[in-house]
């Protein structure tokens, strides 16, 4: 799963001990756990009833003007049920049936149920499961350990392949789905985590928030999920109009286009725009079609607390980039991201390559089978329609250097590489990228290459690419990668080279955001320029991210230069403002000021919508806090705690509130529960640390500060701090090793080069803070003071 909050740039270095890490949660990661995983998309406009006559049929005679009734305006669109579709569309309708998308949820009955419910048994470590039935009920029986076991009837299926998973009722109005899927081609029960000794309480236990159906699943298997949850009561009332994903989850709401194919072919009907339908795909290109699948085929957080088909994806979603644990730096899919992420990457999707260009819309199958896909484009003569496409022989030898006929002749398996999910589910990556051996040789990215010839090594991968291409190799062009992965590493070199991949115009946005986000962890002038010229790019995708580092922005600035981000057309970007924001709100112009509470209240309102996950609380408790409302904030957090026992964000920042207030006693006490809770969370053991030093606990300070450095060995400014503590215990070997690690990791922090200064000056070992010095001055060079006091250490 991924992980839902990130570390802030944190406290000034050179403050003596500043205060704990803080977190924060811009939005929170939604990802339906999809088996189903083709395209759901359409364009086809069917024609409308009364089209659909005797083509050798005369047209009827056209009534005078005089006679026509007036134009009707359209009702109010309105989900109606999918049969009301068969009628006028049965060749499409019958495509769809049978279809993963029709078969995405379904009541548990004999007809649908796919597993083997008679008697059987699964153990997992020391979880015990029984699937059995009792009349038309199918049951399910859990024991974990020495307890008593628990019966559940089975409501819904969930999928149908490769995997069926089950779905079972809890209080509160919630679904779970049982661990223990079916594999529907080997026909046996396999459990989704088969390492994981999970146990109740853990959020990924089949118990827990993130195998509940209304959050994770719901959402994308069924046509007009409401989830709705009540704050309240912390219970949900989860309401769908077709329970598998129909004609309207992909259309938006029929009722005026049915509306419209019924009224009388002598009735105008100009007031109906695109024959009635809310979406429409006939009048957008491609780009439009593709945002529309993504709804479902993205990972995304929610941008809206409910969203509506008739909108743009960026104005009900916020796009995950390529984030650490999410992608490979090279933008290869490494979590559960599903395909869109993927496919704006791809120059296929910048040409105006649509899903349905590969995949029929209704029955979500491939057009044509293997090869045959890929040479309907890729041919030796243009192709009108992609003007951009070089044209060229590519089924052949010459082109793949694998013999026809294996699999290393298959496009796919060179440009759309698999990996496996949820155990079984293979899964390719749309990206359709060239095979780079060489970056998994400098960077340990997967390849393509590798995947097949598993016994060999990429250096040999790499090799063999070299020999084939000669001196067109690949790696002689600089890849993104090698820019995301420093970045990720916060190599200080990397600053410059994620500014300037930001602003190269040609690199698609999810790559340009993903610069963006790590830009954020800098503090340099690059950094702060790029994410400044961020804020005006063309993309809702790349704005976002530039919102989300302007919490560096000096206070009196943030008006003037976020103000206006307050009234961006997409909801992605607007309710990133809020946090920004708050903090100045009452200085704000009151055309700003009015902005702000409008999307303010929409922001609330989203936290509200998924306040079943603790996250929304904690972004409550940061709006709060950056408002000043502390008494609010301390409320959110709590309510985050409570949602979510095992959720640790909410610990440490309620921690660093009472700090602020004083009530260190209690901030202590939070904190050993989230260590008793995660022993091995670094930031964990750093705010312990510093909260400790604060309170003149020396001793107990360095023991947790020790143990942060072994669980974060990348944070200059853990190692800073230590060496800082290292020193008051007169320490001063390991104050001296602890620095100089700093400086290591981070070359350019000048709180650390000052804090070696000192350290040598104060040692009276001239030679060794010159160096130190002269890198501190060239971080400042105007600055007066500093000027006499590096000139007064060279001179010695």
């Amino acid at each position: 799963m991924p992980t839902c909050f990130r570390a802030l740039t944190g406290p000034d270095p050179n403050q003596k001990f500043p205060g704990f890490a803080m977190y924060r949660v811009f939005q929170f990661q939604v990802a339906a756990a999809l088996s189903v995983v083709t395209l759901l998309c359409c364009g086809c406009g069917e024609a409308p009833l009364e089209t659909l006559a005797d083509p050798d049929a005369k047209p009827a005679a056209t009534p005078v003007a005089a006679s026509l009734p007036e134009a009707p305006a359209p009702s109010p669109a309105a989900f109606v049920k999918d049969t009301d579709c068969r009628s006028c569309h049965e060749p499409v309708f019958a495509e769809w049936l049978g279809s993963d998308h029709e078969r995405a949820m379904d009541h548990a009955t004999s007809a649908t149920v796919l597993g083997d419910f008679n008697n059987a048994t699964f153990s997992h470590f020391d979880e015990h499961w029984r699937f059995f039935k009792e009349g038309e009920a199918f049951k399910v029986g859990y024991r974990a350990g020495s307890a008593e076991e628990r019966i559940y009837t089975v409501e819904y299926t969930f999928g149908v392949k490769p995997l069926q998973q089950y779905l079972v009722p809890f209080p509160g109005g919630r679904y779970q789905c049982v661990p223990v899927a079916w594999d529907a081609d080997e026909k046996r029960w396999f459990h989704l985590y088969p390492d994981a000794p999970l146990r109740e309480g853990d959020p990924l236990h089949w118990t827990g928030r993130l195998q509940n159906w209304n959050y994770m699943c719901a959402e994308c298997h069924s046509t007009d999920l409401r989830k709705g949850f009540d704050n309240k009561t912390n219970t949900f009332n989860t309401t769908f109009s077709d329970i598998n994903v129909g004609c309207q989850a992909c259309h938006g709401p029929g009722s005026t286009h049915v509306e419209w194919a019924r009224l009388p072919v002598t009735t105008p009907k100009d007031a109906y725009t695109a024959m009635g339908l809310v979406v429409d795909y006939k009048s957008n290109k491609g780009a439009y079609q593709v945002d529309q699948c993504a709804r479902c085929h993205a990972r995304r957080a929610p941008a809206v607390a409910e969203d509506e088909p008739a909108r743009s994806f960026h104005d009900n979603f916020l796009l995950s980039v390529l984030s650490d644990g999410l992608y490979h730096p090279d933008g290869q899919i490494l979590d559960e991201v599903y395909e869109y992420g993927s496919f704006t990457q791809s120059k296929m999707y910048h040409a105006g390559v649509r899903c349905t260009d590969c995949h029929n819309p209704h029955s979500a199958k491939l057009l044509v089978p293997g090869n045959d896909l890929c040479v309907r484009c890729h041919q030796d003569v243009p192709q009108p329609q992609f003007p951009t496409l070089k044209p060229g022989v590519f089924d052949a030898k010459s082109h793949h250097f694998h013999e026809p006929g294996t699999p290393g002749a298959q496009c796919v398996n060179c440009h759309m590489a698999e990996r496996t999910y949820m155990g079984i589910d293979e899964r390719r990556d749309h990206s359709f990228r060239v095979p780079r051996p060489d970056l998994s040789v400098a960077l340990g990215t997967p390849n393509a290459c590798n995947q097949c010839h598993a016994d060999k090594d990429a250096h040999w991968a790499a090799d063999a690419v070299k020999s084939w291409y000669d001196e067109k190799t690949p790696e002689q062009s600089k890849h993104f990668a090698t820019t995301i992965a420093a970045g990720r590493r916060n190599q200080p070199e990397a600053e410059t080279e994620l500014a300037a991949l930001a602003a190269e115009v040609n690199a698609p946005a999810i790559i340009r955001a993903t610069a963006l986000e790590l830009l954020g962890n800098y503090p340099g002038g690059a950094a702060s320029e790029a994410l400044l010229k961020g804020l005006k790019d063309g993309s809702p995708v790349v704005r976002a991210r530039a919102v989300d580092g302007m919490d560096r922005l000096p206070m009196e600035a943030r008006g003037e230069v976020i103000g206006p981000l307050a009234l961006d057309p997409m909801a992605s970007v607007r309710t990133s403002v809020p946090l920004i924001l708050a903090p100045v709100k009452a200085g704000l112009p009151v055309k700003t000021r009015e902005a702000l509470a409008t999307v303010e209240a929409e922001y609330v309102a989203l936290q509200e919508a998924t306040g079943d996950q603790p996250e929304a609380h904690l972004n409550l408790a940061l709006l709060h806090t950056a408002a000043g409302d502390l008494v609010a904030a301390e409320a959110a957090y709590k309510t985050a705690i409570a949602r979510d026992p095992q959720f640790i964000p909410a610990r440490v920042n309620l921690a660093n509130l009472y700090n602020g207030q004083g009530r260190n006693g209690e901030a202590e006490h939070l904190l050993n529960e989230a260590l008793g809770l995660a022993p091995n969370e670094g930031e964990l053991h750093y705010s312990m640390a510093l909260l400790l030093a604060e309170m003149n606990r020396l001793d107990e300070a360095v023991v947790y500060m020790k143990r942060a450095t072994e669980l974060l060995p990348g944070r200059a400014r853990v190692f800073y701090n230590y060496g800082l503590l290292l020193q008051h215990r007169n320490d001063r070997a390991g104050a001296e090793a602890a620095l100089k690690q700093a400086h290591g990791i981070d070359p350019a922090n000048g709180g650390v080069l000052d804090a070696l200064v000192i350290f040598y000056v104060q040692e009276e070992r001239w030679e060794q803070a010159k160096p130190y010095a002269e890198k501190l001055l060239a971080l400042d060079p105007n600055n007066p003071e500093l000027q006499r006091s590096v000139a007064a250490i060279l001179a010695r």
